[in-house]
């Protein structure tokens, strides 16, 4: 990595140099604009909108439009005497609990180095933050702009994490909350009973940018000369939903079934050996046809004996009369 920006580190009367790193990167596809035919690139040129004459870098300045349409030209000497060109400190202003910093308010991640012999201050700074449990709310002057930021500690290393400002936070102005709108207590518990059924502990790695993988493919089959294979098409979503109560059950049980069929997996996998115990029993079968038969077989001499019984008890009867 490379660094973006170098300052201090400014807790009380300590100095901590540090180095500035970028900590995130966005990984979508990037395209160029180019001509249909032959692929050559776009360019365009600066022209004055006054004289529509091409304008060179060097002599583009900075300007402020008026409410009015009218345009104020700030010069690089008006904007040199402004205290955020020479600033290089990050200012520890106070310190919060974290959860009382809303996520709204985070723009842009940054790690921070620990610069030449300044190790020591800094894995102090670290490690109280870390034991504390709070973030420091500091102010930083990066890239000619002021900006309110957050530090606290991510893997060992000191993170900031720039904010915008409370008057760049929208108000969320729409009509329904001026309503009077009000749920069922069956259908609010439908839905706390879909959250339940539906958490689970939060993976990153688990989730990918599917859309940017079909565009990478489309891309190489470019490059390869193959057929370009359409993706397959998602589930139709959105739409008005007649019976809430209906969509929250179905939803609810879909759920249970996702959940159900991943428990179930590792027990498919053992079908075969189970199949395989059950076919020791046809042997056992066999054995006991062969028993009964030989049963059968031994009791056919007393059938035999039965008519010689019934005669001797005939025998006893004619004596005895």
């Amino acid at each position: 990595m490379r660094a973006i920006w170098k300052g201090a580190i400014s807790f009380g009367l300590v100095s901590i140099p540090i180095k500035l790193y970028t900590a995130t990167e966005e990984r979508g596809v990037s395209f160029h604009q180019v001509h249909r035919e032959d692929g050559g690139r776009i360019r365009y040129r600066r022209v004055c909108t006054v004289d529509g004459e091409e304008v060179s870098y060097g002599d583009i300045a900075k300007g402020y439009e008026l409410p009015g349409g009218e345009m104020v030209v700030l010069t690089d000497e008006d904007l040199a005497d402004l205290p955020l060109s020479s600033s290089r400190e990050i200012d520890v202003l106070q310190f919060v609990p974290l959860e009382q910093v809303d996520p709204i308010y985070f723009n842009k991640s940054y790690y921070l180095e620990p610069e030449g012999t300044a190790a020591k201050p800094y894995v102090l700074l670290r490690d109280a933050l870390e034991n504390s449990g709070m973030v420091a709310i500091v102010k930083i002057a990066i890239r000619s702009r002021e900006a309110l930021a957050t530090l606290r500690v991510r893997d060992g290393v000191l993170l900031l994490e720039t904010m915008i400002w409370p008057d760049e936070v929208r108000a969320p102005e729409f009509g329904f909350l001026d309503d009077d709108v009000s749920v069922r207590p069956q259908e609010l518990q439908m839905a706390e009973s879909l959250i339940e059924s539906m958490s689970g502990e939060f993976s990153p790695d688990e989730f990918t940018d599917g859309y940017r993988e079909a565009l990478l493919a489309v891309v190489d089959a470019k490059v390869a000369g193959r057929e370009v294979v359409a993706p397959e098409e998602s589930r139709e979503t959105g739409g008005e939903v007649l019976d809430l109560m209906a969509a929250l059950r179905k939803s609810v049980a879909d759920a249970k079934k996702r959940g159900g069929a991943e428990e179930e997996a590792p027990k498919k996998a053992e079908k075969p050996a189970a199949k395989a115990e059950k076919k020791a029993p046809a042997k056992k079968t066999a054995s006991k046809a062969t028993k009964k038969t030989a049963g059968t077989t031994a009791k056919k001499p007393a059938a035999k004996a039965a008519p010689r019984k019934a005669a001797a008890k005939k025998t006893a009867t004619r004596r005895s009369a």
